[in-house]
């Protein structure tokens, strides 16, 4: 008896970038075969390019209707989107054909996603100036998606494994994190945490929250911050049955999370949780003059679907040479069928 798999709708980003690559070699995996029925979300064309540059024996079957995919390991599904003149492509520049293909892609998954034809979207790297310069005011994939579903409390995470990393602000200037931080929004994100990490299998979570001031504001000498907005956030999440505790001096939580003392935190600012997530899962080799390991997911919590993504860039300098380390689309793909099968216990088997 075969097991249910989740249909992963997989959006490959800019096509000037490595996105289609890295989707390309992601899909030369078996093991993604066992654990979802994934589909392309892009132009036909471009995937036969990328296979070409991924230099992987996979063979495109573009379609417009899901009902015609194989979904079978050595045949890539295309949603042809039929959007891009591949001789037009220009690697590794920002470019408005890059940002207008990249951002349909996105809006495409989305509606399968909202139409429940697929059961969770994978998103490959894009450029935020390039979707913007094709007229789509966004910083990033996030506001995208949270604007497409019309979602309003939702926020970031970043997992490499059991490091696992939430975040109260993301892409705003550093001066206008303290007036963010408030009660309410520390609260959400606290319970968006806990509840996605009932999704992606952990019982009895224990959350840590990192402090926004040095030593956690050091009972009001750096900051009042923890006093007046953290830690009574805290406490009544605590009170709702969250096991949680903080706020924590953000120079030692991080530490404590990858012993094992917690199943995630919660930061304050974007570089405080992406800074030690990537030194986890991003291992560059300065001799060799290259990335080792470039691991992790970046989630949206709150969303009424399930998006995970690679937790990198559209790497310009790599596109088109095949070159390109897969490691954390395969995390993402596979990050996202554990929850979508969680979240559909009633997946037919296949």
């Amino acid at each position: 008896m075969s097991k249910a798999r989740p249909v992963i709708a997989i959006t490959v980003g800019d096509p000037c970038g490595i996105g289609p690559e890295i989707t390309a070699k992601a899909l030369s995996k078996p093991e993604i075969y066992e654990n979802c029925k994934p589909i392309v979300i892009s132009d036909a064309n471009v995937m036969r390019q990328a296979v070409q540059i991924a230099g992987v024996n996979l063979e495109i079957n573009p379609v417009e209707d899901l009902k015609d995919c194989n979904y079978k390991y050595g045949i890539i599904d295309v949603f042809d989107m039929k959007n891009v003149d591949v001789e037009r492509i220009e690697f590794g520049k920002v470019t408005k054909l890059g940002g207008e293909a990249s951002f349909q892609y996105i809006v495409k998954g989305i509606k399968l996603a909202l139409d429940g034809e697929v059961n969770a979207v994978t998103t490959g790297p894009i450029h935020k100036k390039a979707i913007n310069l094709a007229g789509h005011k966004y910083s990033g994939h996030t506001e995208i998606f949270a604007d497409y579903t019309n979602t309003k409390d939702y926020c970031m995470m970043l997992v490499d494994k059991d490091f696992r990393v939430s975040h109260v602000t993301t892409h705003v200037a550093f001066r206008q994190v303290p007036d963010l931080v408030t009660k309410a929004r520390v609260l959400k994100v606290i319970q968006l945490t806990n509840e996605a990490l009932a999704q992606m299998g952990v019982e009895k979570s224990h959350i840590a929250v990192a402090g926004l001031n040095p030593h956690a504001g050091e009972d009001g000498l750096f900051g009042r911050e923890e006093i007046e907005q953290i830690g009574p956030a805290i406490q009544e999440a605590i009170i709702s049955g969250i096991q949680v505790e903080g706020p924590i001096p953000p120079d030692t939580v991080f530490v404590k999370l990858r012993g094992g003392q917690y199943d995630a935190v919660v930061a304050m600012y974007h570089d405080q949780g992406h800074i030690p997530t990537k030194l986890v899962g991003f291992k560059y080799d300065d001799k060799a003059g290259k990335w080792g390991s470039v691991a992790g997911v970046n989630v949206t919590l709150g969303l009424p679907i399930i998006r995970t993504s690679v937790d990198h860039g559209v790497a310009f300098g790599k596109a088109g040479k095949g070159t390109a380390n897969p490691e954390s689309m395969i995390d993402a793909i596979n990050l996202a069928a554990v929850m979508a099968s969680r979240k559909n216990k009633s997946l037919p088997e296949s």
